[in-house]
């Protein structure tokens, strides 16, 4: 007998963008903050297909379930664990949400060495048995604070996944040029690509103004980008979702550039990385998951003095 003949085919591998809810504080320039609701709203109406942040503060949980569910935005959850205590009661409270992953920065910049693998072991071992995929990020000031421990780190670990930042390598290593010594380093990191945090660094600052994405600056970055959805691409199980995160904080020093008007993912940082995704072509082509590609926009603030 011949089976497989009528089976449905399989859902490809997917790239997903989300939008970091952080990056939207002290965002809009109507003088105040924008409310949970209001966020989500512009969120999903942006074109995202998930929202990236903590787990709602105790209060709020209703809320936000019910917010998550109107506007149907899947959501990448950070953590902040230091060891295996406080992670596993973290990993119980978010199993009360729709999570579809953990990203975790772990511990601090002080913890080294085999203190800091077996800690790394401990968290991805709490995670599985958790079922959630965990992703760890190349975070400076964290047990991932330098690119060089953190490729040890992959080779000692053959599970562990991350989430790809590398604009806190570029900025801890003043990276203001390309560096040849540092590109076999991030090829390691590349390979275990699950996540992807879309930020662009000069070496001096933790993100620039790359206007429409035509910064040279760019151009490292869309070239990490796309080798590591390549390599994500190629271990991918069907159905699987690449998350690409925009996050663009305000409230960072910023040498910005002189725009007319400012959006938030729709111009920069989420055409670079639907760029990279095109760019994997061939036969193994990433598609991206639903979504347009209008960006958040907010109201120019005007000059004081100025009536309104």
């Amino acid at each position: 007998m011949e089976y497989g003949h009528n089976e449905p085919p399989q859902p490809k591998p997917v790239l997903a963008v989300y939008q970091a809810i952080w990056a939207l504080d002290r965002y809009t320039g109507e003088g105040r903050e924008w409310t949970l609701e209001e966020k989500l709203e512009r969120i999903a109406a942006a074109g995202f297909q998930g929202v990236f942040g903590r787990l709602p503060e105790p209060g709020m949980e209703e809320r936000w379930r019910r917010l998550q569910a109107k506007h149907g935005l899947a959501f990448g959850v950070e953590s902040f664990p230091m060891d295996v205590s406080d992670f596993r009661p973290f990993l119980e409270r978010a199993k009360a949400f729709d999570v579809a992953y953990v990203n975790a920065q772990v511990g601090t910049g002080f913890l080294v060495g085999e203190r800091a693998v077996d800690t790394l072991a401990g968290l991805m071992e709490e995670a599985e048995r958790s079922g959630f995929p965990f992703y760890v990020e190349t975070h400076r000031g964290r047990v991932t604070q330098d690119l060089l421990r953190t490729a040890d780190y992959v080779r000692q670990l053959p599970g562990l996944r991350l989430t790809i930042d590398f604009s806190h390598y570029v900025l801890a290593g003043e990276l203001t040029a390309p560096s040849e010594e540092a590109e076999p380093y991030f090829d390691e990191l590349l390979q275990r690509t699950s996540s992807i945090h879309g930020r662009v660094s000069n070496g001096e600052q933790i993100q620039i103004d790359i206007g429409a994405g035509d910064h040279p600056k760019a151009e490292p970055f869309k070239r990490w980008w796309e080798k590591g959805m390549r390599y994500w691409y190629a271990q991918a199980k069907p159905g699987e979702v690449l998350p690409f995160v925009c996050e663009i904080g305000r409230h960072y020093a910023i040498t910005r550039r002189r725009t007319a008007e400012r959006r938030l993912g729709g111009r920069a940082v989420r055409p670079l990385g639907a760029v990279a995704c095109d760019e994997t072509g061939g036969g193994g082509s990433l598609e991206q998951s639903g979504g347009r590609t209008a960006g958040i926009r907010r109201k120019r603030s005007r000059k004081p003095g100025r009536s309104q």
